[in-house]
């Protein structure tokens, strides 16, 4: 037996006993520690799943415990991000982070950081800076990396004498970076659009990226966009909605076979970042608010559930931080949800005010198509140099890799970033004429613009009212999101905040920033980005609501955000669910996050009913389950359960045959609610292209024989995989979320390791584009990808009756019994409570750490 595989038994052998040494990571979380730095003593109470509640007399002390609690709870998850942010994975994983550095090294996301870290306001630098020293409390009081963490003793078994260093202020705000990143906006789109065109006729391609139905499906400003004062109003009903989809051929350059490959080589190359709070299908969330008028409390009632990737640990670590007295240099009175590595509470409320995120999605990213010739680029008929900086990255286990790094005005050039394919553009014709250079892709992301992000993230956290909070707004760079908001006076409002590009299509016809930009003509550069001031907004609304889940802001063509809006099916099943309420209950705001029905399926199962199976018994026997069907997807033995099975099984079929046989393999339709719309298009065009197998020659389908095929191969799938009795078929025997360690738990790590570390399989109810947004990607499974990562509901009324749960739990340590200890009540949709005030929070009980300044020995 190998040595790793040896030490891979005793890890779980040793896990199963809970042997001394593999608890010795676990946090001390009562009597007393001594911290270097702290002023005063600073308590810290934790309860019955492991959530501290800190308590401090200034603000240094208060962020200097946060980043010690932090530590003891989740310092592998934080230094591991540390690397991912700096591309330096590969000091921690070995060669297997090779391609990831490169990548983001490339961008260079903590050069980035480190650029922005003197514009922060000066007490912004020194709350990072305290937290800072706390984490570093921890790192010097734990000593090696085997007492900080159980990952750190299976990759010692790899990776020989890894050293922690000491965090600082940047390591916080380069997480920032992955977190924007993740959550940018049109980037696939835009690439998927380049990569398709000359393979598919344009106009085909539009069909796939259909308007937004604004007459269904509500934007979140669905009347005006509503000020105090009533300045700036605007009405949506006037609007003329922009065009999603252009009608206009793009440029000529973008159709060349050197093109495709660039922007192929640029979607393979951004592919190789991995996810950090993840990407793709079903990454958005819902918030929403109810003013006191539709509020049973009579206060504003906010609930929130962000649907991010899964992970164990997850996303989000909970927690409070409490200025013992409220002052002008103590301001902080604030729980909810943080980022272990970062200071403050990102999600959450205060003693005055709650605030929740949806994505905003605004485009953000474009590709700007470069002709490059040596160290050279074009720009208005003159070759200028291209800025260049060389990279090292040590690679454990074997020498430093040394890469070059190119940049444009528009940003660094990513279709180089990965050596074997950095020639995919070469020799590529320019106009129909071959060229003396080459393309490349850059990208320009406002990612990679220095901002104050960090700053709005202190504003909003000590903010009282309204114009507070849309102070804080201002700073909250990236990545945009929805925000709403709710106070204890009874007032709701909305704000749309970041930076979003200003730009002019290169095409005319088209929307700005729907195709890549020829990045040779400074015309089609940005111009600036849309001023804080005209970005949508409201404040205490007529309707008495407001409810965000990632759709059309509004139906105003301006200011331009973006043509790439989530469809709107959750958002308007939560608007619909809200107003058949003549009074909104706490209780009713979280039921409804737990909402299972697919509005898709109930128009699309009209369709598949009125497909004649009558000569195929078999298979009509699935289709009847859609007979009846409520439209829910929940899980466990009911009739609403095989239909969901049946109809999900259906619907993945029926998008494999009408689009996959002309996309290419890596850009396989996934399902999701771009998928959706695009299709109740096209069943109003039975006989369009899309419904067309390419892949049988001669013969034409047309939309009722794909919806056939769809039928019959969905019937066939499931009796293999749940038995021929279409009565005994389950949705969550499909649909399941296994719960993976983010370094030790993929299919390429041993088995016995991943059993350390995962959780799961667990079923699940929910799906994509429903409220209980379980996604799933139809090209790769049932298998659930994104979904709820907490839900919390905050009621303004009594916050001490507010409630909230995690996906996992707070604890980063394997076995320990806060890792996993809220996935149950969080997967049924049960929450905990939150208590708020100090004598809530010390009647809940618990471990009570005091810590005292001092030597860290």
């Amino acid at each position: 037996m190998s040595v790793a595989a040896l030490v891979v038994v005793l890890l779980v052998v040793a896990a199963m006993l809970g042997v001394t040494w593999v608890r010795r990571p676990f946090p001390t979380t009562d009597g007393q520690i001594s911290i270097p730095g702290l002023t005063g003593k600073v308590t810290v109470l934790r309860n019955d799943r492991g959530v501290p509640q800190i308590y401090a007399d200034n603000a240094q002390d208060l962020f200097r415990a946060q980043g010690f609690v932090h530590a003891q709870d989740r310092f592998f998850e934080m230094d591991l991000r540390r690397h991912i942010t700096a591309g330096r994975l590969s000091e921690m994983v070995g060669k297997s982070g090779l391609e990831t550095d490169k990548v983001i090294r490339t961008m260079g996301w903590r050069r980035v950081a480190e650029e922005e870290l003197p514009k922060l306001a000066p007490e912004t630098r020194r709350y990072l800076q305290a937290y800072s020293d706390g984490v570093n409390a921890y790192i010097d009081r734990q000593g090696s990396p085997s007492r900080m963490a159980l990952e750190y003793v299976v990759l010692g078994q790899q990776v020989k004498d890894y050293r922690v260093e000491q965090w600082t202020p940047a390591d916080s705000l380069a997480w920032l970076k992955a977190m924007a990143w993740d959550l940018r906006g049109d980037y696939e789109s835009e690439l998927m659009r380049a990569r398709l065109v000359g393979r598919v006729p344009i106009p085909q391609i539009n069909e796939l990226f259909p308007a937004y139905p604004y007459g269904k499906h509500k934007p979140i400003l669905s009347g005006q966009a509503w000020s105090p004062k009533g300045a700036g109003q605007q009405s949506a009903a006037s609007a003329v909605p922009g065009a999603r989809a252009p009608s206009a051929v793009p440029l000529q350059e973008r159709t060349t076979p050197g093109a495709e490959k660039a922007y192929a080589a640029v979607q393979h190359a951004l592919e190789a970042v991995p996810q950090t709070i993840g990407r793709g299908p079903g990454v958005g969330s819902n918030s929403w608010v109810v003013g006191p008028e539709h509020s049973s409390t009579g206060k504003p009632l906010l609930a929130n559930d962000p649907h991010l990737g899964f992970n164990i640990p997850g996303i989000w670590y909970q927690v409070g931080l409490h200025c013992r007295s409220l002052s002008q240099s103590c301001p902080f009175d604030v729980s909810g949800f943080s980022f272990s590595g970062l200071p403050g509470v990102v999600i959450g409320h205060n003693q005055q005010i709650a605030w929740g995120f949806t994505n905003l999605d605004p485009d953000v990213t474009d590709f700007y198509l470069e002709q490059v010739r040596g160290g050279t680029y074009q720009r208005d008929g003159k070759y200028i140099p291209l800025e260049q900086r060389t990279e090292t990255i040590k690679v454990a286990g074997e020498g430093d890799h040394t890469i070059t790094v190119r940049s444009t005005v528009h940003g660094p050039i990513m279709s180089e970033a990965i050596s074997d394919i950095g020639e995919a553009g070469d020799r590529a014709p320019v106009s129909g004429r071959q060229s003396a250079g080459r393309y490349e892709v850059s990208l320009a992301w406002t990612g990679l613009v220095p901002n104050k992000t960090a700053d709005a993230i202190f504003g909003l956290n000590k903010a009282t009212s309204f114009q507070q909070f849309r102070d804080a707004a201002k700073s909250f760079a990236v990545p945009s999101q929805n925000l709403v908001y709710a106070d204890r006076d009874g007032h709701i409002g909305y704000q749309a905040p970041g930076m979003v590009p200003i730009r002019r299509s290169d095409t005319p016809g088209s929307v700005p920033g729907y195709w890549p930009t020829a990045g040779w003509r400074s015309a089609w550069d940005w111009k600036g980005y849309v001023p804080f001031d005209e970005m949508p907004w409201a404040y205490d609304p007529p309707e008495g609501m407001i409810v965000t889940a990632n759709q059309a802001v509004t139906a105003s063509p301006t200011p331009f955000l973006t043509t790439e809006w989530d469809y709107g099916f959750r958002a308007q099943r939560i608007r619909s669910l809200l107003e058949k309420e003549q009074k909104v209950t706490p209780q009713r705001m979280s039921q409804i996050q737990a909402d299972t029905r697919s509005e898709f399926a109930a128009t699309l199962t009209k369709r598949l009913l009125d497909i004649d199976l009558d000569d195929d018994p078999f298979t009509k026997e699935g289709q009847d389950l859609l007979r009846g069907w409520d439209f829910t997807n929940p899980v466990g033995d009911s009739d609403a359960s095989a239909a969901a099975a049946y109809f999900n099984a259906v619907w993945s079929n029926l998008v494999d045959l009408t689009y996959n046989d002309e996309l290419p393999k890596d850009l396989r339709a996934n399902g999701g609610d771009q998928w959706m719309q695009a299709t109740l298009n096209l069943l109003d065009k039975p006989r369009d292209a899309w419904w067309d197998n390419k892949l049988t020659p001669g013969v034409t389908e047309g939309a009722t024989e794909i919806m056939r095929q769809a039928l019959v191969q969905a019937r066939l799938d499931l009796t293999r995989e749940l038995g021929k009795d279409p009565g005994e078929w389950e949705w969550g025997k499909l649909h399941k979320l296994t719960l993976k360690h983010k370094v030790l738990g993929s299919d390429t790590v041993p088995g016995p390791v991943r059993m350390l570390f995962n959780r799961g399989p667990f079923q699940v109810p929910g799906g994509s584009a429903i409220v209980n947004a379980m996604g799933w990607d139809a090209s790769q499974g049932y298998d659930v990808r994104t979904g709820p990562s907490m839900r919390m509901v905050v009621d303004l009324g009594n916050l001490d009756r507010s409630t909230w749960v995690n996906a996992t739990g707070n604890s980063g340590h394997a076995f320990n019994d806060h890792y996993d200890d809220q996935v149950g009540a969080w997967s049924k949709n049960e929450t905990f409570p939150w208590p708020f005030s100090e004598k809530a929070v010390r009647a809940e009980g618990g471990d009570d750490l005091q810590l005292v300044p001092g030597s860290s020995q």
